[in-house]
């Protein structure tokens, strides 16, 4: 009988091998005026988890939140290097992203 941490990376490796490049990276505008990022396979999904204040901790106690900005086509290892060159960028900038203007992190 396998492990269940042996299984569970077994799970992984079938995954990855399936669809590599099923991540996205998104950025929502919170009711409170502050911006939120983050990483899914179904941001659709995702913002319903949030609006249901069963998303993340941060936008639990800012809902609603609206989509303002979405890049799809990410490995989940990307989508997580790309969301952290995000979140370091000032205010600013992922204003200037989300509205499509070229930006460098």
């Amino acid at each position: 009988m396998k492990s269940r941490y042996l299984r569970m990376l077994d799970a992984m490796a079938d995954n990855n091998a399936s669809d590599e490049t099923e991540w996205s990276v998104y950025i929502v505008h919170c009711a409170d005026g502050t911006l939120y990022t983050g990483i899914a396979k179904d941001v659709a999904a995702r913002l319903k988890q949030h609006n249901s204040g069963r998303g993340a901790a941060y936008t639990r106690t800012r809902v609603p939140v609206s989509l303002l900005h979405r890049e799809d086509g990410f490995t989940r290892s990307s989508a997580l290097l790309r969301e952290a060159q995000i979140k370091k960028m000032p205010r600013a900038l992922k204003k200037e992203l989300a509205l499509g203007k070229p930006c460098k992190p």
